[in-house]
């Protein structure tokens, strides 16, 4: 019979000799701590391996790249155009040149010729007018007159402000203080009615065709706009005539606006006023027809078809 071997007990392994320093132990063989480890694996799977602000900063250096890149690339192309936008420049301002030169030449060939219709207007009153001409040239104001008068000045009131509602608001405007269109119409009215034999506005001819109107808060004569204070000066025995109009219901018409208004008037015998000729000249006359030419039908009429204009 085979004799065993007694079997050794082993016992418990010894102890490691560090064993005394398992903190010291844990700090070498873990350097990094776990949550650090979980954020730079988190940071690793949504694939940035740089800090948010760091990529925030790149980002924005890249764009003030590309904008400094669109800004030069902007100029380049400005400093290259420039030339093409000076020469046409020059050249616009060559055609607005030849044009206003041209506008220029036009109106004075239309000064020109109106100047010549004018003296030929007045040349045909002249020597179809018979023996009255020069009384006719006169009365249609083809001519120019000078001799005593009167000199009537009228303005708006002081301190006349642009609208407002007053005592004389009619037509969709005011005129409270103004000098209106129809105040000049009973103004140069009461002249002629009073004796005066030519009269102008503002150095502006008056005939028996002139129109005196109103465009907005503008007094028009014949067109052409007048701006206060209206100067009316009116050929005729002065003295007279200035009694005349005052005493006439347009003079009381006028001294009225003044009380009532404010409106400023003033007028003074002339020893010698001087008035120019109708800018445009528009005359027919009438003669009556033959007694043969009547008897068509038993009557006689005018004929105003015959003119000189």
């Amino acid at each position: 019979m085979s004799q065993q071997h007694p079997v050794r007990s082993t016992g418990s392994p010894p102890p490691r000799p560090d064993a005394s320093m398992s903190l010291l132990t844990n700090v070498m063989e873990h350097s990094l701590d776990d949550g650090y480890a979980e954020a730079t694996a988190r940071r690793a799977a949504e694939g940035g391996g740089l800090p948010r602000p760091l990529r925030a900063k790149l980002g924005l250096a890249a764009g003030l790249v590309l904008a400094a890149l669109v800004v030069t690339v902007g100029a380049a192309q400005a400093r290259i155009s420039a030339p093409v936008v000076a020469k046409e420049r020059e050249e616009l301002i060559d055609r607005i040149d030849a044009e206003t030169t041209a506008a220029d030449e036009l109106e004075r060939s239309v000064d020109t010729l109106r100047e010549q219709v004018g003296d030929r207007q007045r040349k045909a009153l002249k020597t179809g007018g018979g023996g009255q001409g020069e009384l006719v040239a006169l009365l249609s104001g083809a001519t120019e007159v000078q001799g005593p008068g009167v000199k009537l000045v009228v303005d708006d009131a002081k301190d006349t402000e642009q609208g407002g509602d007053g005592p004389r608001a009619s037509s969709g405007f005011n005129d409270t203080g103004r000098v209106r269109d129809r105040d000049m119409q009973r103004i140069v009215n009461g002249l002629w009615e009073s004796g005066a034999e030519a009269v102008a506005i503002n150095g502006q001819r008056l005939t028996a065709l002139s129109a005196i109107r109103a465009a907005g808060d503008a007094i028009l004569v014949d067109n052409k706009p007048l701006v206060p204070p209206y100067t009316v000066l009116a050929v005729g025995d002065g003295k007279k005539l200035s009694t005349a109009f005052q005493d006439s219901a347009d003079g009381q018409y006028l001294h009225a606006l003044q009380e009532n208004f404010g409106i400023r008037t003033s007028i003074s015998n002339q020893e010698k006023v001087r008035l120019p000729a109708a800018p445009s000249l528009i005359v027919r006359t009438a003669e009556p027809k033959t007694a043969d030419a009547g008897k068509g039908n038993g009557q006689g009429t005018a004929d105003t078809g015959k003119g000189t204009s």
